[in-house]
């Protein structure tokens, strides 16, 4: 790897120059607005998906052709993008790279470690699901960018007691990073989410940084659940597993911080979609939800939480003035009535009791009417089909969840592109699951970003982000790193209701 290029980048950011940012398998654009919140140019993407390919360039390139179409990496090699998109000789046309590569990368059946695969480029004829991470070393060798972001889920520190993220590292430090990882929830950022991810940071030794994560500006104690997926993900670290000299232990969150923003903060000042409402005047109907209706808000600026402010007046992505048009939800007509009748915090074992109370009621009701329904009849089997769920209460005990209004939500997964179930809104007289708008709300983005495509490539779009304000504190410690001074280049704005 060339220093002198190195040098040049070095030097052009202490003149002033901003840094310039590579997002690989970028997705709608999560990592994207984080960081050119906190300052830096977003110079071009890579993302194999059309939908979000096209998202990401109407958001930070206002809709250019070039920067909108779909790329696969494999496919798209570090020359081929820079003469694709102008970004001038490789070497000298990115400071940063960041990005997500898919887990599927490490599948159970087959693993060769990431060292070996990338001394052997031909590794991936014995285990394609590797060539993902390859490519992505494979871009961080030819761009030489002056540091690194990777995000994943935490089973990559314990993926059958193989440590992706440590392998990771000593690929990137044969290369001259420096590098560092941990498990940070997106909740303790001002994300209203419970989201926890691996982070990994490298820095090109040149600038003789000591890799460190952002400080929690939040303060929430995590579910059972969240500590007992951190510690298996832990497990290989514990054992003395080599590699796990470059995990650094997550800063530690006050209880003296302001709590983290819950779900009504992040979702109260919506416009209320009453699904029951709608069902029974036909305005709710089955079909595609496509983005051309515009729904205004009904609650001023002034008299919403400041997480709601921020997601309506971010920089370069304020409200639109006629409204929200991707404030839309599912037709799910057998289920309205029992999202009405849960509590907080159902999952779906509860959810299948009070759908037993509901069809025990409607009999009863039949009964009065001298209609007798015996529980072997074809009628009493019709009837039950329409009120109560299909799925084993036994089997699927978390695939339903009614949010809690007082607390973060839960972690959003691209499946909400498919049912959504995980995520019924919390408030009883609405009675359905979240909207995109929602979605986008529990995951950071401001309502004036677009999600291209219809409702269930917009879901996924979300779920598969990592959350802007979740990105932008990871960038203002890159930032720092870099010289470049946090109080000129953050967007105030952002900076300050983030730790809200």
């Amino acid at each position: 790897m060339s220093t002198d290029a190195v040098r040049r980048k070095i030097a052009r950011l202490r003149a002033g120059g901003k840094p310039r940012v590579l997002d690989l398998f970028a997705g709608c654009g999560g990592l994207s607005l984080g960081f050119q919140a906190a300052g830096f140019a977003m110079r071009a993407a890579v993302e194999l998906d059309p939908d979000a390919a096209r998202s990401h360039g109407l958001n930070f390139h206002g809709g250019a052709p070039k920067h909108s179409h779909a790329r696969d990496i494999i496919n798209s090699h570090p020359e081929d993008l820079a003469s694709d998109l102008d970004l001038g000789p490789v070497a000298e046309a990115i400071d940063v790279i960041v990005g997500g590569p898919p887990c599927q990368a490490f599948a159970r059946v087959g693993r060769p470690k990431l060292r070996e695969i990338d001394a052997h480029p031909q590794a991936f004829r014995h285990d394609p699901r590797a060539r993902l991470y390859q490519e992505y070393l494979r871009y961080v060798e030819a761009f030489q960018p002056l540091a690194v972001l990777v995000e994943n889920v935490p089973d990559v520190l314990n993926h059958g007691r193989q440590n992706i993220a440590g392998e990771i590292c000593e690929v990137l430090e044969t290369k001259g990073y420096t590098c560092g990882y941990t498990l940070l929830n997106a909740a303790l950022y001002g994300v209203p989410q419970m989201r926890e991810r691996m982070f990994l940071i490298a820095y090109r030794v040149e600038l003789a940084k000591r890799v460190t994560f952002p400080r929690p500006t939040n303060w929430l104690v995590l579910p059972p659940g969240y500590e007992g997926s951190r510690a298996f993900a832990l497990k290989v670290l514990n054992g003395h597993v080599p590699t796990a000299h470059d995990y650094i232990e997550p800063p530690v969150a006050r209880p003296d911080l302001p709590p983290a923003v819950t779900a009504e903060e992040a979702l109260a000042d919506l416009p209320p979609i009453n699904a029951r409402q709608q069902l029974a005047t036909g305005k709710l109907k089955r079909g595609a939800r496509r983005f051309d209706r515009p729904v205004p808000y009904d609650r001023p600026l002034a008299k919403v939480s400041s997480y709601a402010r921020l997601m309506r007046s971010w920089l370069g992505f304020e409200a639109p003035q006629e409204g929200l048009r991707d404030h839309v939800i599912r037709y799910l007509p057998r289920d309205y009535e029992l999202f009405a009748r849960l509590n907080p915090g159902d999952q779906y074992p509860q959810a299948c009791k009070h759908a037993m109370t509901m069809l025990a009621e409607r009999v009863a009701e039949l009964s009065k009417q001298g209609i007798v329904m015996r529980e072997d009849s074809p009628e009493y089997e019709r009837l039950r089909d329409a009120i109560v769920p299909p799925y084993d209460a036994g089997k699927f005990p978390n695939k339903w969840r009614k949010m809690w209004p007082d607390q973060p939500a839960r972690t959003l997964m691209a499946h909400l592109g498919k049912d959504g179930y995980s995520h019924i809104h919390y408030d009883s007289d609405q009675a359905r699951t979240i909207s995109v708008r929602e979605a986008a709300r529990l995951q950071s983005f401001p309502d004036g970003f677009v999600f291209c495509g219809t409702m269930n490539p917009a879901f996924r779009q979300i779920g598969n982000a990592v959350p802007p304000l979740m990105a932008r504190a990871l960038a203002s410690v890159i930032a720092r790193a870099l010289g470049i001074a946090e109080e000129e280049n953050l967007n105030e704005h952002v900076r300050t209701a983030a730790a809200v």
